[in-house]
């Protein structure tokens, strides 16, 4: 890891045993499914990715500080860590991902209702985590829609207009 990129200290003392060797496994299931996630539209990243850093930070600095670092999946984690921020076009992807499986599923499954309205009630948890979040950092400034910035240059400012008068 460079010396210039920003670091996480894991908060939780390291597992050792058989639940380390879990943690482990388990971390690297999530690291695999976040990869595969980077290339198919219906798996998310970042959430995979944050579940393998809670198992890392748990086991293994090395591999904690390896994923953090990383420069393809390094500044998702590292922005979710300062900020808790899901940036509006991750947020529409994941909304668009679960609405499109939940329709197909409602339209070619032969699954009970009754298991359909649990993956439903699960997806709005889901749904609802994420909307819940911010989508612009607290320190970084919102972009103007450029219409609405146009707009306001056209129009006089009461200051022009009493110099007019």
């Amino acid at each position: 890891m460079a010396g210039n990129q920003p670091q996480h200290r894991p908060e939780q003392p390291p597992v050792r045993g058989a639940r380390r060797v879990a943690l482990l496994a388990l971390g690297w299931l999530f690291v695999a499914l976040g990869m595969a996630g980077a290339f198919l539209p219906v798996l998310p990243t970042t959430p995979f990715l944050l579940v393998s850093l809670w198992c890392f930070a748990r086991t293994s600095q090395r591999f904690h500080g390896w994923l953090y670092g990383h420069p393809r999946f390094g500044p998702p984690l590292q922005h979710w860590h300062a900020e808790r921020v899901i940036p509006v076009r991750v947020k529409v992807t994941a909304l668009s991902a679960m609405a499109l499986s939940l329709s197909i599923v409602v339209a070619f499954s032969s699954a009970p209702w009754s298991l359909i309205a649990v993956m439903a009630a699960v997806m709005a948890c889901g749904a609802g985590f994420i909307l819940t979040r911010q989508s612009h950092p607290a320190s970084e400034p919102r972009r103007e829609d450029p219409a609405q910035a146009e707009d306001a240059s056209k129009k006089p400012s009461s200051d022009n207009q009493s110099a007019r008068a």
